[in-house]
């Protein structure tokens, strides 16, 4: 049962969420940043990310789907199915309707020379953090302590997130405000993505796996290769420090 105070909580793991959005694009945007720092978050995250995907997200949808009928599909297997759609739903908005970005600060003004190019990243990372928001809210309409373990996996990515839609608006030639300004409309894309499962949380069957795709996809495919571009031996340890760190929440959650 959806209760007010479950509301209030996820309510305030959005805003949180959100919050790093906004933060991210607004060091941009001010020019006070330090990349070293940035890389440290792509790699706990990666690591954490692909954790929670592979060893919660997953198997958490399918129980749900032993336990209750899916409202679009009943067979188990689709849960893959779903996980499979996910992960490629994100492929499409970021690498086929998008130019090639990476997380982290666009340096490359010749592969973003217009504004179209840069609106159309906006458009993709919009859609990535609806999901987060999705994701999430399907959380913790199955238990707490999952919402708040893909709440952290998706939290150590939202900086970058700013960080990268602002760099790009910057790279394709637009204002300081404008900048900022697509770090907050990624902000409220995963605000909405909270609230339209909220809405429709009959769906969560279906919701959860489709998250876990997109989870699996902003992990192996946007930050492990940015984490792979780096010759220090300790930016790999990191990855595995995320595992850990997702691993000993686990325990600590019982789950």
């Amino acid at each position: 049962m959806l209760t007010s105070s479950r509301i209030l909580f996820g309510a305030l793991l959005g805003v949180t969420a959100a919050g790093a959005n906004v933060l991210g694009g607004s060091l941009i945007a001010h020019g006070q940043w330090s990349r070293r720092y940035l890389k440290y978050f792509i790699a706990l995250g990666a690591g954490f990310m692909l954790a929670t995907a592979l060893l919660e997200m997953i198997p958490e949808s399918l129980k749900l789907r032993g336990d209750h009928e899916s409202f679009f599909f009943r067979d188990t297997s689709t849960v893959f199915l779903l996980v499979l759609g996910g992960y490629f739903l994100v492929h499409f908005f970021e690498h086929t309707l998008a130019p090639h970005f990476h997380f982290g600060e666009e340096t490359h003004q010749e592969e973003i020379s217009h504004a179209h190019a840069s609106y159309a990243a906006l458009l993709g990372l919009g859609i990535h953090t609806l999901f987060d928001g999705v994701a999430i809210a399907s959380g913790l309409l199955v238990s707490t302590s999952l919402g708040i373990l893909i709440f952290l996996a998706i939290f150590l990515h939202k900086l970058p997130e700013g960080f990268t839609v602002a760099s790009l608006m910057l790279a394709s030639g637009q204002s300081r405000r404008a900048a900022f300004i697509s770090s907050v409309i990624l902000g409220g894309a995963t605000l909405l993505g909270m609230a339209l499962m909220f809405a429709l949380r009959t769906t969560v069957q279906d919701a959860l796996p489709l998250s876990a795709g997109v989870t699996l996809y902003v992990a192996a495919s946007d930050l492990i290769p940015e984490v792979n571009r780096e010759p220090a031996f300790g930016m790999a340890l990191l990855v595995f420090l995320g595992v850990a760190v997702m691993l000993g929440l686990k325990a600590l959650f019982h789950l």
